[in-house]
């Protein structure tokens, strides 16, 4: 696949240290072939994965720049000035584990690729992933009936270290998009209605709420959160967008009062 770029001049690149207070509602400029996986943040910027076009904008939603990307490139995480998005190539979900899971790492400043790792642990195929305290730990499909969720945990040279188990129950399709933020865990789930997850630090569940994140999801410095959502139109593509929302011990999360 030819690998396309879309840079702004670097004067538009260069942009000030940011705050969390500076991060709002917000819609992701342009239209995409496929649907909104997941979205992650550093100080100016906001990252936004398409399925199959990686897009970098500032905190207003303007784009900076584009990569298409192999199918499927779903949620994403920050560190250190690189994204890893936890990547499919097989099928996903499916009960036999054909899947084909790898992370993929990109630099941030202009999303050219640096890196690809295997992790093949991931039995039904890798969906979300997110980095805490060294380790990274990525999310996954859930075969039909299966009744807990997996998160698999790895150093930071991607190497395997354990499967963790969730007693949530079964969820569609799995985990779609994991955070950690005010030290607990929060994954988002397809469903109808979509569901929340939310468990401790060590991954014993707190709740299970009617939110949806299953587009993305990612704390804030302040205690905040961006949660994502989409719209796919079929004669003008895929859009997404990203609300402010705030920790509820009844509902999980609720959208900020304006």
């Amino acid at each position: 696949m030819m690998r396309q770029v879309l840079i702004l001049p670097m004067a538009l690149l260069v942009l000030p240290a940011l705050y969390a207070g500076d991060f709002g509602d917000v819609a992701c400029e342009g239209t995409y072939p496929q649907h909104l996986q997941g979205l992650c943040v550093d100080e100016s910027a906001i990252y936004w994965s398409f399925t199959t076009r990686l897009v970098k904008t500032d905190l207003g939603g303007k784009v900076l720049a584009q990569v298409v990307v192999a199918d499927h490139h779903g949620d994403l995480c920050h560190r250190d000035g690189k994204l890893y998005v936890a990547v499919n190539l097989g099928k996903f979900n499916d009960p036999k584990g054909n899947a084909d899971s790898w992370v993929y790492v990109y630099d941030a400043r202009d999303l050219s690729l640096l890196a690809r790792h295997e992790i093949q642990e991931v039995f039904h195929g890798a969906g979300g992933i997110e980095f805490r305290d060294g380790r990274f730990f990525v999310v996954g499909g859930l075969p039909d009936g299966v009744p807990e969720n997996h998160v698999y945990e790895y150093d930071g040279d991607f190497k395997f270290i354990k499967k963790h188990d969730v007693k949530s129950g079964w969820t569609q399709l799995g985990i779609q998009t994991a955070a950690f933020a005010g030290g607990r865990w929060w994954f988002g789930c397809y469903g109808d209605p979509k569901i929340l997850l939310v468990t401790d630090a060590d991954f014993n569940l707190i709740g299970r709420y009617e939110f949806d994140a299953s587009l993305g999801i990612v704390g804030l410095p302040d205690g905040r959160f961006l949660a994502a959502s989409g719209r796919t139109d079929k004669a003008t593509g895929c859009s997404g967008s990203a609300r402010i929302a705030v920790a509820d011990e009844k509902s999980g999360l609720r959208s900020e009062e304006k």
